[in-house]
């Protein structure tokens, strides 16, 4: 049972303590400011790294919570070093061609027993770019139609050592400014709905935020760390059976914008390929690490079919990131992660949508003040959190999460566009059609989203349609997404 609205945990009086920085599982965090609007956090910039040895601060801050979970971890043990809690037994693979209950349509899982490690490459590595494999990734991309620009790769240490790329907007470099597209989910459409994340698993600890999510009855969002997937195949499936949303993190959680085009593939291509290994269905949606993404790394997730979600920005310095993540290297302290989460929900009073937090169930740290503070206090609120997975925050059905259960009628994908695009431009220019004004069309077309490789089996379904054309149309030299475009089908992402 959770604890009333009215009781208030203050946490102001707890012991101070002097961490060394942890051992690093992936990269220094570039962590944005996780401030409300009139004070600051104390997160890190984007910038900052951690020093071999951080003293926290004499004064941690203060916060108050409306409910704790009360079988929680006390505050005092979420710490750097904290001993291991024991962990649950990891679950055995799914059955071949069990199917998740919530996607009717979907495919059965894949046979485990079939999954070989040495398939693959090593774990926590960025992928070489010369394999057979990622050569075909890097072709697709290549005749996918999708534009990338041409900017190079940012070096590491962040902003301050990018000078010309902060200052170049043209790159809408989100890291470094906020900088977003409309192709970016950074929010849920509904006030006071929460778009539930959690990064880099699945993880040892992972079991005991599923079990208290069966418990809360929540669906989350999983971020999945490929070399995290195969790892721990079985609870990837046990996440997915259960109804959450399995979505790329990328196979070694490497800062984008520092990879090339072809290490950008590789990253994102071998995620896609052991999630389909796994589950049988390739997730529609990727969350760049560290939200490092720009204008590249954009088009080249749409060229391989992917929707990039960040998290809530209210302003430059302003994002809903608790910061859970470096309570494990002794960085953040779990009351300044607290102080974080309880900024965010005074912002999330301000803003006129719903807000996605960036949150992870990577180490014990942050699923131990996940499922002992930050739901329960969440659950409590008034009004009423309505938390859901990412996607059906944005009003979609769960199978839409899947490019072989996605409904590109309603939902097309970042590829329907060009693919439409592409094939119309095949079937006009087959039938010789010559340059006339386009006039206003009905939505007759039969087929509105599709690829090229279902072209010519689609040709008798089309060529009817091309009766119908009472003019001659002039094909815009403009990309997917202009007038002529909307004018044929009814949504471009």
């Amino acid at each position: 049972m959770k604890l009333s609205t009215s009781h208030l945990l203050s946490v102001a009086s707890l012991p101070v303590f002097a961490f060394a920085h942890a051992d690093n599982h992936h990269h220094h965090r570039q962590i944005l400011a996780a401030s409300s609007s009139s004070s600051k956090s104390g997160a890190l910039s984007p910038s900052s790294a951690p020093s071999s040895s951080t003293t926290l601060s004499s004064f941690p801050p203060s916060f108050s919570l409306h409910s704790q979970n009360p079988t929680a971890v006390p505050l005092s043990s979420i710490v750097v070093n904290a001993p291991s809690a024991p962990t649950s037994i990891m679950p055995t693979p799914a059955t071949a061609g069990t199917k998740p209950s919530g996607i009717p349509n979907a495919p059965g899982l894949p046979d485990l027993s079939t999954l070989l490690p040495g398939n693959y490459p090593a774990l926590d590595k960025p992928p070489p770019t010369d394999s057979p494999q990622v050569q075909q990734w890097i072709q697709e991309v290549q005749q996918s139609g999708v534009e990338i620009p041409s900017f190079s790769p940012n070096v590491a240490g962040g902003c301050p050592a990018n000078p010309a790329a902060v200052a170049d907007s043209s790159r809408c470099w989100w890291t470094c400014g906020g900088c977003s597209r409309s192709s970016d989910i950074t929010t849920c459409p509904q006030k006071f709905t929460w778009g539930l994340t959690y990064d880099d698993g699945p993880a040892p600890y992972t079991p005991d935020l599923l079990n208290y999510l069966d418990q809360v009855n929540l669906k989350s969002t999983f971020f999945v760390v490929g070399s995290r997937a195969i790892s721990f195949p079985g609870l990837l499936q046990q996440e997915y059976l259960k109804g959450h949303q399995i979505a790329v993190h990328t196979w070694s959680h490497p800062s984008l914008t520092t990879l090339s085009n072809e290490e950008i593939i590789a990253e994102l291509g071998w995620s896609k390929k052991i999630i389909k290994d796994v589950l049988g269905v390739v997730p529609t949606m990727m969350r760049p690490p560290f939200g490092d993404i720009d204008d590249r790394v954009r088009a080249i997730c749409k060229a391989m079919n992917l929707i990039p979600v960040l998290w809530t920005r209210i302003s430059p310095t302003a994002t809903f990131d608790t910061d859970d993540f470096n309570i494990h290297g002794g960085v953040t302290s779990v009351q300044q992660v607290l102080y974080n989460w309880e900024n965010i929900l005074g912002n999330v009073s301000t803003i006129n949508t719903g807000f996605i937090v960036l949150e992870h169930d990577l180490f014990q740290q942050s699923v131990e003040v996940a499922t002992g503070y930050i739901l329960p206090d969440a659950l409590a609120h008034q009004p009423q959190f309505n938390i859901q997975p990412v996607v059906n925050c944005l009003n979609l059905q769960a199978g839409d999460a899947y490019v072989e259960t996605n409904d590109n009628s309603t939902n097309p994908l970042p590829l329907s566009c060009t693919y439409t695009y592409s094939f119309l431009l095949f079937v006009f220019r087959f039938h010789n059609l010559t340059s006339q004004p386009l006039q206003p069309l009905q939505p007759i077309l039969p087929i509105q989203h599709m690829s090229l490789a279902v072209a010519a089996q689609e040709r008798p379904r089309i060529v009817p349609f091309l009766g119908l054309l009472r003019t001659r149309v002039s094909l815009p030299s403009s990309p997917p997404c202009s007038a002529f475009w909307r004018s044929l089908s009814r949504r471009c992402p």
